[in-house]
């Protein structure tokens, strides 16, 4: 049996760390969005726990090496929310904040959807939703044959379950009992034409995911302890592979981009104004969030 790396012990002191880095990054992501002038404001917003707890407690990886070979994989199927990975990295170490500005613009190695060959550690280019999954299941395929220490995580939209891809790739991943994988749903119930069960429903989705020989757990996306106890148990799961449904709000912290499907493919500037304008939409979105919904004093009152 290959050797494991555990996830360090969640301590009270490093939550609260890890809060507060997520509403940091939520801040950068809404103005790096505001400065392309186009991106999506609702799944990024949504992931910043995940994503935040991912690169700061539940990952071994190392900034410094980024292709360091025994890093854990993570792959971001839903290459649309990227502006959140970028934001994470870039607060973890992989490049200067500065660079954030440069978001979709032309030689970037922040493109709309990530670039392989144009930042290291993204492990793949991802556009056409549902391909991560399949690149997922085939690096944890080699994994599992050649004993590797690392885990693949994979992030995946619940939108993108609507492709067949996805369901050809859990039966390989079911077959083999890939227990080095482990999917995370961003279940928002959102896509950017509505809401997913208006759409194409997806319930019953648990069951669907266990009659594909899935260990399920179900979480509160924002929660960022439930989410690191749902890492370490895929870890211990030996029999099958593992997915995290992820209960998230999209739009998170922000409340007049909270569950508005019409919040999905824009940035703040360029959203629907029910209740601003577009050139008070970053200023009124960044006091929320300073403030937390008006729980606290701005830092800059």
């Amino acid at each position: 049996m290959p050797h494991v790396r555990d996830i360090p012990t969640l301590t009270e002191k490093k939550l609260l760390s890890l809060e507060k880095k997520a509403n940091l990054i939520r801040q950068d992501l809404l103005q790096m969005l505001e400065t392309a002038g186009s991106g999506h404001s609702a799944g990024p917003l949504g992931l910043a726990d995940i994503f935040t707890a991912l690169y700061f407690h539940v990952l071994d990886h190392d900034p410094k090496k980024p292709m360091w070979k025994d890093r854990d994989r993570l792959l971001l199927s839903c290459g649309h929310v990227a502006p959140i990975r970028y934001a994470t990295m870039a607060h973890a170490g992989y490049f200067p904040k500065s660079e954030l500005k440069t978001l979709r613009k032309f030689g970037s190695k922040l493109q709309g959807h990530p670039e392989y060959l144009m930042m290291p550690a993204l492990e793949s280019t991802s556009g056409p939703l549902g391909d991560g999954s399949p690149q997922s299941a085939g690096m944890a395929y080699i994994g599992k044959k050649e004993g590797a220490p690392w885990h693949v995580y994979c992030i995946m939209s619940d939108g993108e379950l609507e492709a067949g891809i996805t369901w050809e790739a859990a039966m390989f991943a079911g077959k083999h009992a890939l227990h080095n994988l482990t999917w995370i749903i961003d279940r928002n119930n959102i896509q950017i034409d509505g809401y997913t069960e208006d759409i194409m429903p997806l319930e019953p989705l648990r069951d669907k995911f266990e009659a594909f020989n899935f260990e399920v757990v179900e979480i509160d996306g924002h929660n960022i302890r439930e989410f690191v106890d749902a890492c370490e148990y895929s870890k211990s799961v030996w029999e099958r592979p593992v997915v995290i449904i992820a209960h998230t709000i999209p739009g998170r912290g922000v409340d007049f981009m909270e569950f508005d499907f019409k919040w999905h493919g824009v940035p703040p500037g360029s959203g629907p104004e029910d209740k601003y304008k577009k050139p008070n939409q970053l200023n009124e979105a960044l006091k929320e969030l300073r403030t937390l919904g008006g729980k606290i004093e701005s830092e800059s009152e």
